[in-house]
């Protein structure tokens, strides 16, 4: 299995991202302070660093991201629109958004260790694609550990999703448009890119 080892706070420098988007609250560093440089970008570059940053966000490698693409090209509607709407409905991400894990790594090693129930069955694998009326469940074991923790008060939920605090289940009770994305990207740049 591939895993990105990337350096975070470097990446997000380079792709003009918030670390608090992919879960890091770290505050800016002296020594990381560099003057920016204006350099001239082609339009292939800048494709290029859309897609690049809409990968490094999810967590997604390059191989799974080209089939995620074609699956939204395959879908009725905006292509821009079914992408970002697949990335978000991963498993990872949506266990992201509810609170569940500071992180989406994080939320993948909760995945992979089985700590999550999705309809009732176990699942271990972080790229499934959930549906609405999907309901996850936190086993018996890793509600305590959620309960000591309590990082579901510190993130706002979207209103795709719903959460039961005492039951510690939620729900998908719709599809993510584009206006519940907290991050600033160009989805038509990574069409344009693809379609070449």
């Amino acid at each position: 299995m591939a895993i990105s080892r990337a350096p975070v706070l470097k990446r997000c420098n380079y792709l003009g991202i918030n670390p608090l988007v992919l879960g890091y609250n770290t505050k800016p560093s002296i020594r990381r302070a560099k003057p920016t440089r204006r350099r001239k970008q082609s339009e292939y570059a800048r494709q290029l660093i859309e897609k690049q940053k809409l990968r490094f966000i999810y967590g997604v490698l390059e191989k799974q991201f080209k089939l995620i693409y074609d699956r939204a090209e395959r879908a009725s509607g905006n292509t821009g629109e079914n992408l970002i709407r697949l990335l978000e409905l991963r498993f990872d991400n949506v266990v992201f958004r509810l609170g569940l894990s500071s992180t989406r790594k994080e939320s993948r090693q909760r995945i992979n260790h089985g700590h999550l129930v999705l309809n009732g069955r176990k699942v271990d694998i972080p790229s499934v694609t959930l549906k609405v009326g999907d309901v996850i469940t936190v086993t018996d074991k890793a509600k305590q550990a959620l309960l000591l923790r309590k990082l579901s008060q510190n993130r706002k939920i979207p209103n795709w999703l719903q959460f039961d605090e005492e039951k510690f289940e939620a729900k998908v009770i719709s599809l993510p448009l584009r206006s519940d994305i907290d991050y600033d990207v160009t989805e038509s740049a990574v069409i344009e890119l693809y379609s070449k």
